[in-house]
C-alpha cells in the first residue's frame, strides 16, 4: 500500500532496497548452510581434501539448497502464508536448542551426551511433525483418518507441539546426563552459572552499574508493553 502512493522513482528505489535486503539475507543463509555442510560434514568425511575441492563442494551444496527451496514453495503455499509457516518450522526446531543452552547454563551436572541426545530427539520430533504436515499442505483433498495418531499430530496446534518437544528434550537431557559420566568441571569453570565461584560472582557484579540495571529493566518493560499491546 505504501509503495502504491509513492512516486515512480521513489517506488523503484524502495523496491530495489527491499530486493537487495532479501538477496543479502538469502546469500547469508546459503553461505552459512554450505559452510556448515562443507566444514562440519564433508571435510570430516574427507580429511585430506584440498581447499579447491571444498570450494567446489560448497557451490554444489548451495545449488542443491536452492533447488530444494524452489521445490518446497508449494508446501509453503499450502499453509496460511510464509510467516505462519516460518513460525511453525521455528517452533518445531528451536526447542531442543533452547533446552541445551538454557539447562547447560544453569545445571552443571548435565554433560555433552545428554545435550546431544536432546538435540537428536528434538530434531527427530520436529522432522516428524513436518513430514506429517507436508502431505496435507501439498494437497487440498488429502486428510488423515480422523482419530488416528497422524490426524492428532497434524491437528495439534503448533505451539502445543513445540511445548511437547521442549518437555521431552528436558527429560531426555537430564536422564541421559545423569545416566552417564560427570562432565569435566575444570573445562567449564566460570563459564556457566552452575560453575561460578565466589570470585567469579564478585567480578561479574563489578562489571555492571546501576544504570545498566535500569536500562535492562526498561527494555523488559518495553517488551512486555509491546506483547500486551499487539495481542490481536
Amino acid at each position: 500500500m505504501v509503495a502504491q502512493v509513492l512516486p515512480l522513482g521513489v517506488r523503484g528505489i524502495v523496491v530495489a532496497g527491499l530486493l537487495a535486503a532479501l538477496m543479502s539475507s538469502l546469500a547469508g543463509v546459503f553461505n552459512a548452510s554450505s559452510t556448515l555442510f562443507t566444514m562440519d560434514f564433508y571435510s570430516r568425511l574427507r580429511p585430506g581434501v584440498s581447499q579447491h575441492r571444498l570450494v567446489w563442494i560448497g557451490r554444489v551444496a548451495t545449488g542443491v539448497m536452492v533447488v530444494i527451496g524452489l521445490l518446497w514453495i508449494p508446501v509453503i503455499q499450502g499453509g496460511k502464508g510464509l510467516y505462519d509457516y516460518l513460525q511453525g518450522v521455528q517452533a518445531y526446531l528451536a526447542p531442543p536448542i533452547f533446552v541445551v543452552f538454557f539447562l547447560g547454563v544453569f545445571m552443571k551436572r548435565l554433560n555433552a551426551k545428554g545435550a546431544l541426545a536432546a538435540l537428536i530427539t528434538g530434531f527427530a520430533m520436529g522432522l516428524f511433525r513436518l513430514a506429517v504436515d507436508t502431505p496435507v499442505k501439498l494437497s487440498d483433498g488429502f486428510a488423515y483418518a480422523e482419530g488416528s495418531v497422524l490426524w492428532v499430530v497434524n491437528n495439534t496446534f503448533f505451539q502445543y507441539y513445540s511445548l511437547l518437544i521442549f518437555l521431552v528434550c528436558v527429560a531426555v537431557m537430564i536422564a541421559v546426563s545423569y545416566a552417564t559420566s560427570l562432565p569435566a568441571y575444570g573445562r567449564i569453570s566460570g563459564l556457566t552459572y552452575g560453575t561460578l565461584s565466589e570470585e567469579d560472582r564478585k567480578d561479574s557484579r563489578a562489571s555492571w552499574s546501576r544504570g545498566d540495571v535500569v536500562a535492562s529493566a526498561l527494555v523488559l518493560v518495553l517488551i512486555l508493553v509491546a506483547y500486551l499491546t499487539f495481542t490481536g
